[in-house]
């Protein structure tokens, strides 16, 4: 990293109780369990820590990356040579705002929310229980499950620029699309975001999380490393359904392969690289599209 020396010293200086680690193993922070050393981490407990760490870095000229929980991120097995700034379980919090809406963090998980929510006799969140990542990445990228998306409870998400500056904007002015926002085009960090949801009897949201529990355990490989959903689901049929029509259940290259009990998923059977996933992904979405016409394209967020 260009100027490590000075980056080191200046966050030392300016945040004595920021927690920096170097060379740290991505691996050990993200769901794949895949990816080399990042040569700086850092982990901001605050959104003004997060605003200084990024007015720093960029006068340094050091090249950023925001890991959230690392569940649609295949990192690469050489590392980054550079500053990586992890928000799970570091920008946490959440509060109600009043009879309907809850303000949530961006480094709470989304089953951590859709807990708090169900807690509260608010519904609306139930598909979020058990999807592994943080909020912020679920704004970031409009998550959704089981008919169920970002887009349709959240009303506003405050963003911090990479320059350390703070703006608010409605769940309109977000652009929601599916599995996108306007931050993957514009950049930005969700620092965190408010719901509209609507009062029903705990015992009911509970009831209904459960099912879409026991229907994840059912259908998906929760025992094995993954990043979830492989592929986006294109127009004109389902990933899952087209990758098994091409016949690719338990396809593999080196030790990553598509899952037995989910064809849209692809796993690390264990010790698999960056590289064998890459390559997973591109033969199946080559191979399914000379069997089906339908081009697929990865979920997972190549670094």
């Amino acid at each position: 990293m260009r100027n490590l020396t000075d980056f080191q010293q200046k966050m030392a200086d300016l945040l004595p109780e920021l927690e920096l680690r170097y060379n740290e193993s991505m691996a050990k922070h993200t769901s794949f369990r895949i990816g080399g050393p990042a040569e700086v981490m850092a982990f901001p407990k605050t959104s003004a820590e997060l605003a200084e760490v990024l007015k720093v870095s960029a006068l340094l000229d050091c090249k950023t990356a925001i890991l959230g929980a690392g569940t649609n991120i295949l990192a690469p097995d050489e590392g980054l040579s550079s500053l990586v700034i992890c928000l799970k379980d570091c920008l946490g919090g959440i509060e109600s705002i009043d009879d309907t809406h809850i303000r949530v963090a961006a480094g709470v998980t989304m089953t951590r929310a859709a807990v708090f929510a169900a807690n509260a006799g608010l519904s609306g969140l139930e598909f979020a229980h058990g999807i592994p990542g943080t909020v912020g990445g679920g704004v970031y990228m409009n998550a959704g499950a089981y008919g169920g998306e970002i887009c349709q409870v959240c009303t506003q998400v405050e963003v911090m620029d990479m320059s350390g500056n703070l703006r608010t904007y409605t769940g309109e002015e977000m652009n929601f699309s599916y599995r996108h926002s306007r931050l993957e085009d514009e950049g930005g960090i969700v620092v965190s975001a408010v719901f509209e949801l609507k009062p029903k009897p705990t015992e009911v949201i509970r009831a209904v999380m459960q099912d879409l529990m026991a229907r994840r355990s059912a259908s998906q490989p929760l025992d094995l490393p993954s990043a979830g959903s492989a592929f986006k689901r294109p127009v004109g049929g389902y990933a899952a359904a087209l990758i098994d029509n091409a016949g690719l259940k338990g396809h593999r290259i080196g030790n990553a392969a598509v899952s037995e009990k989910h064809a849209g998923f692809v796993v690390n059977l264990g010790g698999a690289t960056a590289e064998d996933v890459k390559n997973l992904l591109t033969d199946v979405s080559d191979r399914v599209f000379r069997e089906s016409g339908i081009r697929l394209e990865p979920e997972v967020r190549i670094w």
